[in-house]
């Protein structure tokens, strides 16, 4: 009798493996088929989403109660999933989540490219003044030649958009909830235009600002999802209607301290089938229907040019005074005693261990109390001071490859140590060093879309602000890297050409 081989001994175990690998991966597409993913923003804080204070792995907010409710309606499981506000868009599209909640405002941009529900809560675009000047500014018209402060990529950075051009304003972009009522407080703006959502819940924490009662505009929260999964909106809105009609979603507004009298008129009208038109900052509904999102790029490519030229000048002022700290810095490591080396060892190596992000935080809000510096200013030096620890590294790495037999000649024909330096060391330590400093002020240009967190318009918030008002990455992204490329080809041209020029004669 033939003894069976070890594989054919073997089948009857790889077959009920297969059979169980199949049997979890069913389970598990069953699992994900009965979750409703939602995606929002914890970042943006209470009354939305935010970490519940008890026990930071739970999530509280109204948007968060309402989420629930509509899983409850749909017969699933609700699981958060962390996307950043304004990547919340780009997000539902490409399939991330199920739906979008986190104050998601309804505009005709979004209502063009995604399935937008109907309005659960009614809101008012609103001015927030100091104390002081509450009499002055209670208008946007009162605050020409002023700066206003707003959240980027919402309605009312669009509206400020058209205030710029009709009553000559100035509109100041943040990325946070936060900064614009501190810098308020701190004389950086003169008002700030949010929701009254936001202004409230900042009341809270921010003393010494009133938000005026004449409303800018009226708009309203919604949630995104798909455009290909317009029948769960439409089971979705209908989940919301029957919370209007039990008086389930005023409970939860109540609960979060956001209901007033603006609530029951809206539930009202949807509740008797009234259309609700979008909130409209830029219409770009044109455009988009027509399938031309060109058009519509139109308008935004202007703020774009002028972007790219804060950029542009940003990192070249950056560059140069980082080149020149460089030079200090590297002369001092090679040249200086002991004492000087160590503390400029300890500056090079806190610059190069710590983020970026951090240290220009902490010029602009961290000194704020003693140094209000300008938010140019304070991205300026930032750059600045961060890469000429880089740059010094550069430089003496240089200044020390330059042969020493060519230094004690140079002193045996008596040359002091600075003319050693400016005609033997320093020319050629240049040479050693273009193709790095090169690199570095392309990485810099680069880097400059970081001090967005301080209020400067640079082209990559910028292009981020045109890309959610649009509802795509696409244009925006592929123009975004044009002008970044019209930026860096140029100057990296230019360095290949100086390093043939002064390139050494192979023997």
């Amino acid at each position: 009798m033939t003894r069976p081989s070890s594989w054919t001994a073997r089948l009857p175990l790889l077959f009920s493996a297969m059979l169980v690998a199949f049997a979890s991966a069913f389970a598990s597409a069953q699992d994900t088929a009965r979750e409703f993913r939602w995606a929002g923003d914890a970042e943006g804080g209470g009354p939305f989403v935010e970490a519940s204070p008890a026990d930071p792995d739970i999530l509280v907010g109204f948007d968060v109660e309402i989420a629930e409710l509509i899983a409850r309606g749909l017969g699933r499981t609700p699981r958060f999933v962390l996307v950043t506000f304004t990547s919340i868009d780009q997000s539902i599209t490409r399939g991330d989540a199920d739906i979008g909640l986190s104050g998601i405002e309804d505009t005709p941009a979004r209502r063009a490219v995604l399935a937008t529900t109907i309005p659960y809560y009614e809101f008012r675009e609103v001015l927030s003044v100091r104390d002081a000047d509450r009499s002055r500014f209670r208008s946007l018209a009162d605050l020409a030649g002023r700066r206003v402060a707003t959240l980027g990529g919402t309605i009312a950075y669009e509206i400020l958009l058209g205030a710029e051009r009709e009553h000559g304003l100035t509109a100041v972009s943040y990325d946070d909830d936060v900064h614009p009522y501190t810098d308020l407080m701190l004389g950086r703006v003169d008002a700030v235009l949010l929701d009254n959502v936001l202004a409230e819940r900042r009341r809270l924490t921010v003393s010494g600002f009133t938000i005026e009662p004449e409303s800018v505009a009226i708009g309203h929260y919604v949630g995104v999802l798909s455009a290909s999964n317009a029948p769960l909106r439409d089971g979705v809105n209908e989940i919301l209607r029957g919370a209007m009609r039990d008086g389930t979603l005023e409970r939860i507004l109540r609960k979060w301290g956001v209901w007033n009298t603006d609530q029951p008129l809206l539930h009202a009208r949807l509740l008797a089938g009234e259309p609700i038109a979008p909130s409209v900052g830029i219409d770009t509904t044109d455009a988009l229907a027509k399938g031309s999102r060109w058009k519509a790029a139109r308008q935004y490519l202007p703020s774009l040019v002028r972007a790219a030229a804060v950029t542009l000048v940003l990192s070249c002022l950056s560059m140069g005074l980082a080149v020149v700290l460089g030079v200090l810095i590297a002369s001092g490591r090679v040249y200086g005693n002991r004492a000087v080396r160590q503390a400029l060892i300890g500056y090079v190596e806190l610059m190069r261990g710590t983020p970026i992000l951090l240290q220009l935080f902490v010029l602009y809000y961290g000194i704020a109390t003693a140094v209000r510096l300008p938010a140019f200013a304070a991205a300026f030096l930032g750059l600045a001071l961060n890469y000429a620890a880089y740059e010094s590294e550069i430089y003496r790495g240089a200044l020390e490859a330059v042969p020493r037999g060519q230094l004690e000649a140079a002193r045996t024909l008596g040359l002091s140590e600075r003319q050693v330096l400016t005609l033997i060391r320093g020319p050629q330590a240049f040479r050693l060093a273009l193709a790095p400093m090169t690199n570095d002020f392309v990485a810099l240009l680069k880097d400059s879309s970081l001090v967005s967190v301080l209020t400067v318009m640079e082209l990559t918030k910028q292009t981020q602000i045109f890309a959610t008002n649009l509802g795509s990455w696409v244009i925006p992204g592929a123009l975004c890297a044009a002008l970044y490329l019209a930026m860096s080809l140029p100057l990296s041209a230019l360095a290949r050409r100086l390093e043939q020029r002064w390139k050494r004669p192979t023997l």
